[in-house]
């Protein structure tokens, strides 16, 4: 008989699978606290189950486990872990550690299927969706093997999380509850190039996640060809989409902008970008390019930097300049491919 991921499950999930088994809803808090608090590795280990129920479950589920296949660590701290899937494909995560906070940057899909000219993610197309037990087994290692704590949750790694939604707001869900990983809501963000149908229904969904934008250019013109998915929701629909966002969900979101010389840094575009936050009530994130083997694009010099972030603040306060770490691993923003160093 075929076993299911139990990770894969949210707690009301349990909670309907163990009633219809004749068991009492508490059931479903003992095996999802198991699970994720303690980071039972099998069912045997929940002592405070039954024995019958131990064995229904062990007939029925498994545990996964996160096989992590590489570990690089920068000069400056940064991790980037690359990670064996059940089925052999690769994805990576990235734990940046600062003096106050660290943050882990969580994967959704192997590979990815918007293919952005500056991003390594989308070289080798889309393979699949991770699961919801895939993308929280990330989260878990870190934890529990690496022993090292997170204060900050960002879906920034590899693939775009709203095209994976449904398994996306499980992994949500579980990180959330109170018997699972007990994050707040206000430590975990998602990312997203622009999906519009699924920012509608993230606005629906009744968690106080932070929401950011992967921006990077704002004129058609220039987003059609760095981010292919704008000719399907071009910007004054993802600007619409994210203004009624903002009025449903009563949260600030961010731009994320990578700054590319020679293609997104004149000043007509700082003076949009201003703009743009400004009708969004919006945080902007500003990102040095970090370059990717095969690709075309270079950095900007430090003055390149600055003259472009002065002058949307000379617009819009709400910018700041976000330092890129892990490059010499190809750790950084757009350098995630899933591949061994």
């Amino acid at each position: 008989m075929k076993k299911f991921d139990i990770k894969n499950y949210t707690i009301s999930d349990l909670e309907n699978i163990l009633t219809k088994k004749g068991q009492p809803e508490y059931r479903a808090k003992q095996v999802i606290s198991w699970l994720f608090k303690y980071g039972a590795g099998d069912f045997s280990a929940m002592t405070n189950l039954p024995k019958t129920l131990v064995h229904e479950l062990e007939s029925g589920f498994f545990v996964s486990s996160p096989k992590c296949a590489q570990t690089n660590t920068s000069k400056d701290g940064t991790i980037k872990l690359l990670f064996c899937l059940d089925d052999s494909l690769y994805i990576e995560t990235v734990v940046i550690p600062s003096k106050t906070r660290n943050t882990i940057c969580l994967s959704t899909q192997a590979g990815c299927r918007f293919r952005c000219a500056f991003c390594a993610s989308g070289i080798k197309g889309f393979a699949r969706n991770l699961s919801a037990s895939e993308i929280l087994n990330q989260i878990l290692y870190v934890r529990d093997t690496l022993k090292m704590s997170i204060t900050n949750y960002v879906f920034m790694g590899m693939g775009e999380p709203l095209d994976n939604y449904e398994n996306l707001v499980k992994a949500l869900r579980t990180m959330n509850d109170e018997n699972g990983l007990n994050i707040g809501a206000r430590r975990i963000t998602v990312s997203t190039c622009g999906i519009v149908p699924a920012i509608k229904k993230l606005g629906d969904f009744k968690m106080q996640v932070n929401l950011s934008l992967s921006l990077h250019a704002v004129t058609d013109a220039k987003r059609d060809k760095l981010m292919p998915i704008n000719k399907r929701f071009p910007l004054k629909t993802v600007i619409h989409a994210l203004s009624d966002y903002v009025e449903q969900a009563k949260r600030i979101i961010t731009l994320e902008y990578i700054l590319i010389p020679g293609i997104n840094d004149d000043p007509a575009d700082a003076d949009d970008l201003a703009r743009i936050a400004k009708i969004l009530r919006a945080k902007i994130n500003l990102i040095p390019y970090s370059e990717v083997r095969g690709f075309k694009f270079k950095a900007p010099d430090r003055q390149a930097l600055e003259t472009f972030l002065n002058r949307v603040k000379g617009r819009h306060e709400h910018i700041t300049l976000r330092a890129s770490k892990g490059k010499d691993i190809q750790a950084a923003c757009g350098q995630l491919a899933g591949e061994k160093l």
